[in-house]
C-alpha cells in the first residue's frame, strides 16, 4: 500500500520576514546542489546550503541551530549558482531574524559581546577605543590632514591584536619609505563594521558605518588605504549605501604601484619559497589577483608558487562571516587545509594579505603541530623586510 505523501504547509509569516530582510532570492533555487559542491565546509563535515535555502523557501528555518550560522560568506557558491539565488544576503537575511529574536546558537553566543564592544568602543575587543593609535607610537605616524593622500585605516585587529599590530607596523614603514603622505584618526575611527552586519546586526552596522562616515568627511578624507580585505569591501561596496563615495586602495594594490613608480626600491634579496593565499573578500569577492602577485615578484630570490586551489578557487580561511569570533573545533578549521596545501608545495613561507586569513593560518601553523615548519606572512612583512 503507496505511503500518503506528507504536506507542508509553508510558514508565510517567516516566509515574509526573510524576503523583508534581504533574502528574497530564495525564490529562485531550483535545488540543483551545486551550492553544495564546492562549500569548503564539505571538506571538514556535512554541510547544505542548498537544505538552508530550501527549508527558508517554506518558512522553517530553525534559528536556534548552530547551521545559519557556519557560513563565512566567502562567495563560492553565488558564483556557481545558475539561478542567482544570492546565498550570502539568504543567510544573512535568516541570521537577522534570529538576531532579531536574540537567539544565537553556542558557539556564537559571544556575537552578544562582541556587539557590546562594537557598540560601546568601537571595537570587537572592547578595548579603550583611546587607545586605537598605540600600534603608531614610536613611528612618526602623523593624525590625518586634508592635504595628505591617504588615510590609512589599518582595522580592529591590525590596531589592537599583538601579532598584527606587526602588519599596521610594516604597512606604515612602507608607506614612509616610498613617500607616500598619509595619516590615521586612532580614535576617532571605529569598525567598520562588515562582519557584524554579516552576522545580522544590521542596526549595529548603520551605527557603526554613520560614525566612521562623519569622521571621513569631517577630516576631508577622499583616499582611504585599507590592511583589510574585509573593510575594502565594506568602504568600497556597501559604504555607497549612504550616498558617499570614497576612493578605497588596499596595500596589495599599492605596493606594487609604487614599486613600478620608482617610489619603493627593493634593496635585499629574498631567497624563500613563498606561497601566496588569496583572501575571499580581496580575490573572489574584488577582483584582486594579479597585484600581490606582483609585489612578490618584483622581490629578488622570492620563489613564488601556486597553492592547488588559488585565485577565484581559494580556500577559505574560515574566518569570514562573523566566525571568526566564533568557535571552531580544531579538526573542522579550513585554515588547517590551506597549511597543508603550502606545506605540499615545499613552500617555507605562506604569505597573504588580510588579517583574518593570518589569525585563521597563524592558529592552524600551532594546532597541526607545524610552528617549525611554516611560517605566516602578510604581504607587507615581506616588502618591509627588503626595503631596508
Amino acid at each position: 500500500m503507496a505511503k500518503k505523501m506528507e504536506i507542508i504547509a509553508p510558514f508565510q509569516e517567516v516566509i515574509d520576514e526573510i524576503k523583508e530582510k534581504g533574502g528574497d532570492a530564495i525564490k529562485y533555487c531550483y535545488q540543483c546542489g551545486k551550492c553544495d559542491t564546492v562549500c569548503p565546509w564539505n571538506k571538514v563535515r556535512q554541510y547544505s546550503m542548498r537544505k538552508l535555502v530550501r527549508e527558508a523557501v517554506f518558512g522553517l528555518s530553525e534559528i536556534e541551530k548552530e547551521e545559519i550560522w557556519r557560513c563565512t560568506t566567502c562567495g563560492k557558491c553565488p558564483q556557481r549558482c545558475p539561478r542567482d539565488v544570492k546565498q550570502i544576503d539568504d543567510i544573512v537575511a535568516i541570521r537577522r531574524m534570529a538576531t532579531g529574536y536574540g537567539v544565537f546558537a553556542g558557539p556564537v553566543k559571544s556575537y552578544r559581546t562582541i556587539a557590546s564592544g562594537l557598540s560601546g568602543q568601537g571595537n570587537p575587543f572592547n578595548e579603550d577605543r583611546k587607545t586605537r593609535a598605540e600600534w603608531a607610537q614610536g613611528l612618526g605616524v602623523k593624525p590625518f590632514k586634508e592635504d595628505m593622500e591617504y588615510l590609512y585605516f589599518p582595522c580592529c585587529y591590525c590596531s589592537y591584536d599583538p601579532r598584527l599590530k606587526k602588519v599596521a607596523q610594516a604597512t606604515a614603514k612602507v608607506l614612509k619609505k616610498a613617500g607616500v603622505t598619509f595619516g590615521i584618526l586612532g580614535e576617532k575611527e571605529v569598525c567598520c563594521g562588515e562582519s557584524i552586519r554579516k552576522t545580522g546586526n544590521e542596526e549595529l552596522f548603520k551605527k557603526l558605518a554613520k560614525e566612521n562616515i562623519k569622521a571621513f568627511i569631517d577630516a576631508g578624507v577622499k583616499k582611504i588605504l585599507v590592511s583589510s580585505p574585509h573593510c575594502y569591501h565594506t568602504f568600497k561596496n556597501e559604504y555607497p549605501e549612504f550616498k558617499v563615495d570614497f576612493e578605497v586602495v588596499h596595500i596589495s594594490e599599492l605596493i606594487p604601484r609604487l614599486i613600478k613608480e620608482g617610489k619603493l626600491t627593493i634593496a635585499k634579496e629574498y631567497q624563500k619559497k613563498v606561497a601566496y593565499h588569496d583572501p575571499c573578500y580581496l580575490g573572489r569577492h574584488n577582483g584582486i589577483f594579479d597585484e600581490p602577485r606582483e609585489a612578490l615578484k618584483a622581490v629578488p630570490g622570492v620563489e613564488l608558487t601556486e597553492l592547488p586551489e588559488a585565485r577565484m578557487d581559494s580556500t577559505c580561511c574560515g574566518m569570514g562571516g562573523g566566525r571568526v569570533w566564533a568557535e571552531t573545533e580544531k579538526h573542522e578549521r579550513f585554515s588547517n587545509i590551506r597549511v597543508d596545501q603550502a606545506l605540499g608545495e615545499g613552500a617555507q613561507e605562506l604569505v597573504t594579505a588580510c588579517p583574518y586569513c593570518i589569525t585563521a593560518l597563524e592558529d592552524s601553523r600551532l594546532v597541526t603541530g607545524h610552528e617549525d615548519d611554516i611560517t605566516i606572512k602578510d604581504i607587507t612583512e615581506v616588502i618591509a623586510e627588503v626595503i631596508e
